[in-house]
């Protein structure tokens, strides 16, 4: 049985013209920027796919493998996402540090899940400023460690734990604030970080 071929030997065949590689690359990440964008931009999500596809087309060349493809692709991603809120709201003032999904006036979405605590956890993560959203996601539905977190968000390596254990505990109060009672918020914490909540 043939082993799979890595995100780096598919670039490399891209670059040479391969067509197929890139197919290959798009097929491989497509779920990955539909989970990224669908619970920060709901309806929206397939132009910022495609946004992000077309930014790495054009930047194919610019990847020099200083971090995964994986990690490069979410760059592009949260880079798309938050050109899209600017053009949106006319503005590039908008700092994603402290401005949440909510605060953009975005409707809260159950496309995570149809149970009730997914529906929580969607609108409680999209009352955290857009950055600390990121670093959760990214952290706990896609497995990515601190080096990778901290390449995406732009931030040093030895902030990204301060970052998550702040945006851990930011979650645990908008649960509070859209939960009915505590069973129902302690479900929902643990759907993203699978821990019992404290």
């Amino acid at each position: 049985m043939n082993e799979p071929v890595s995100d780096s030997e598919l670039i490399e065949r891209w670059r040479g013209g391969d067509n197929a590689a890139a197919g290959e690359l798009i097929r491989r990440h497509f779920a990955m920027l539909q989970r990224f964008f669908s619970n920060k931009a709901p309806g929206h999500e397939e132009d910022l796919i495609q946004t992000t596809l077309v930014a790495c087309v054009e930047a194919r060349d610019a990847f020099r493998g200083d971090c995964t493809f994986r990690t490069y692709l979410f760059k592009l991603a949260r880079m798309q996402l938050f050109a899209h809120y600017r053009k949106l709201y006319r503005t590039r003032d908008l700092d994603f540090t402290t401005t949440s999904v909510c605060d953009l006036g975005t409707s809260p979405s159950g496309v995570l899940v149809q149970r009730e605590e997914s529906e929580l956890l969607a609108r409680a993560l999209q009352l955290l400023p857009i950055d600390q959203q990121i670093a959760l996601e990214l952290t706990y539905w896609e497995d990515l460690g601190a080096p990778e977190v901290a390449e995406v968000l732009g931030i040093p390596e030895n902030t990204v734990y301060s970052r998550v254990h702040r945006a851990k505990a930011h979650l645990r109060e908008m649960l509070a604030r859209v939960a009915d009672g505590l069973d129902q918020r302690r479900r929902a914490y643990s759907l993203l970080t699978g821990e019992e909540e404290d």
